[in-house]
């Protein structure tokens, strides 16, 4: 007779409990998730130095880890702040275009569920739609458009983890509004340390990737509300929120998305244009978004935030 499949809750508790098998007491019952986005990762130095244990992705049963440049791939215990909250922090997190499934890619917010944290702050590098946002602003989430959600490919779909949550979680309190307030409010105090970020708050439109959007769907996305477009985030949301976990995301903007429809090969300017084809090439590819720019942009913001949060504590 065939083995009975583990439920997602048995794989998720003996993750957590080989975790809490290596971790020191003193860090065992992290209160707060952080998931570091691209490039984000240098947001653990903003940790106490000691006490302080990191644990590979590598080393943890069923856990997942990412292949993409920027992402390191650990899992880090310390504390924070003056109040020295202890904390875990993914540094780096798996995509549902590597391959995983979207199951896979949340499965680390459940981890941490049973590890004990009761809020959780998810931070992505993403693609500024809003044409007011610029290259380095922050924007605090406030609402989300699911597009693999709504095509099917939703973390919760299948049989309900009831030890986690209901079947029909709702989403339109996701982003809980204490938290927003807080950021706002911190950030005004330290206007006057950095003033080249603007902290913002909007839309944020999940798509699967890997390719960055084109520019009609750049256009699709601003005409439904979104204000930043990024592949990653949202459906560790949805699985944070059936947990019952308290959500704080924010997006870093790294590039600005191209709205503006493209050159036309008929057009009577192309058409009369001497340039050779790399000439023509230059004008189609103006603002074309790569991922080195994301890295750059992410390690630049998570200098200005150690050092934004050393004058706040």
């Amino acid at each position: 007779m065939p083995a009975t499949k583990p439920t997602t809750f048995q794989l998720v508790t003996q993750s957590a409990t080989y975790i809490q098998s290596v971790v020191p007491e003193e860090l065992r019952n992290p209160k707060v998730g952080i998931i570091c986005g691209s490039g984000l990762g240098g947001l653990v130095d903003t940790l106490e130095a000691a006490p302080q244990i990191a644990i590979p992705y590598s080393d943890i049963p069923e856990f997942p880890h990412s292949t993409v440049v920027g992402h390191a791939g650990k899992l880090v215990f310390g504390h924070l702040g003056e109040k020295k909250t202890p904390v875990v922090v993914m540094v780096g997190r798996a995509h549902f275009y590597e391959g995983h499934s979207i199951e896979k890619v949340t499965f680390p917010v459940r981890v941490m569920k049973l590890l004990g944290i009761q809020s959780i702050i998810v931070t992505n590098a993403a693609g500024g739609l809003n044409p007011e946002y610029n290259v380095g602003d922050i924007m605090i989430l406030n609402d989300h458009i699911n597009f693999p959600g709504l095509a099917g490919n939703h973390p919760l779909r299948g049989p309900n983890e009831e030890a986690f949550g209901t079947r029909f979680p709702a989403l339109s309190d996701a982003y809980d509004l204490s938290f927003r307030r807080t950021v706002h409010l911190a950030y005004r105090k330290l206007e006057t340390v950095s003033t080249k970020r603007t902290v913002r708050e909007g839309v944020y439109a999940f798509v699967s990737g890997p390719t960055f959007e084109t520019r009609a769907e750049c256009r699709m996305l601003r005409a439904m509300g979104a204000d930043v477009v990024g592949m990653s985030t949202v459906p560790e949301i949805c699985v944070a929120r059936h947990a019952g976990l308290r959500v704080l995301a924010m997006s870093l903007v790294t590039n600005c998305a191209v709205l503006e429809p493209g050159p036309r090969g008929d057009s009577l300017l192309i058409e009369s244009a001497q340039g050779a084809g790399d000439d023509l090439n230059n004008l189609l590819e103006a603002g074309k978004a790569n991922h080195q720019e994301v890295l750059e942009a992410g390690n630049e913001a998570a200098t200005d935030m150690q050092v934004c949060r050393n004058v706040h504590t």
